[in-house]
């Protein structure tokens, strides 16, 4: 296994990414997701990345990278159309101990992005190690299809149902079992045909009195 699989926190933390394209975007997009502060160093940038630096959600610093742009980030994206320029962002970020992803070149970087589907809570990623990002994708298309929107409802609920369980102080044994008969359940489907009634039910039966999507404080839903 060449890659060490980790869930990085990076809310609050500089990001720089260089580079203004498409490549650049994406980066841009998925790192504001996760609550990074993000600088763009390009002398251009395409429009989406204009119109994120004119509400203000990324800093652009509208010129060539040059040494010492790097200073104070935390994790660095090389992703210019210049080989030269993303060596030289790398260089950087190894003498001043930044982790960077190069992404034209896995071999030099620190770590790789993977693709990502996010589901609320859920988050499935799916990487190559860099050798083939099509297939990657390919992947994700296929993987978004089986977990839909509807899991990130699955999320909250689980979570609040294992919260109200500690919070009653029920046998940690008991609270397993229960939770894995839970996960066992058809509840996506459930949640997909916006079943509400059905849902209570079933939280019910299995959980007890008190646990319904309104007294977990997941509001109304729309019955059918």
């Amino acid at each position: 296994m060449r890659y060490f699989p980790i869930n990085l926190d990076i809310h609050g933390k500089p990001v720089v990414v260089g580079g203004g394209g498409t490549v650049a975007a994406r980066k841009c997009q998925t790192l504001l997701a996760a609550g990074a502060l993000v600088t763009v160093i390009a002398p251009k940038v395409t429009a989406p990345l204009r119109e994120l630096a004119g509400k203000g959600r990324i800093s652009h610093i509208a010129r060539k990278y040059t040494r010492g742009d790097l200073a104070g980030s935390f994790l660095v994206f090389a992703s210019t159309d210049s080989k030269l320029v993303n060596r030289a962002v790398a260089k950087e970020a190894k003498e001043s101990g930044i982790l960077a992803d190069v992404v034209d070149a896995p071999d030099q970087s620190d770590f790789t992005s993977p693709a990502v589907i996010s589901r609320g809570g859920l988050m499935i990623t799916i990487s190559t190690g860099g050798e083939s990002p099509a297939l990657a994708r390919k992947i994700r298309e296929e993987l978004e299809e089986r977990y839909g929107p509807e899991y990130s409802e699955l999320i909250k609920i689980l979570g609040r149902v294992r919260e109200k369980l500690l919070t009653e102080k029920r046998k940690s044994s008991y609270n397993k079992n229960l939770l894995l008969t839970l996960v066992e359940q058809d509840l996506p489907a459930l949640l997909k045909k916006r079943s509400a009634a059905e849902i209570d039910s079933l939280l019910r039966k299995l959980c007890g009195p008190g646990f319904s999507l309104a007294e977990l404080g997941m509001g109304e839903k729309d019955k059918e």
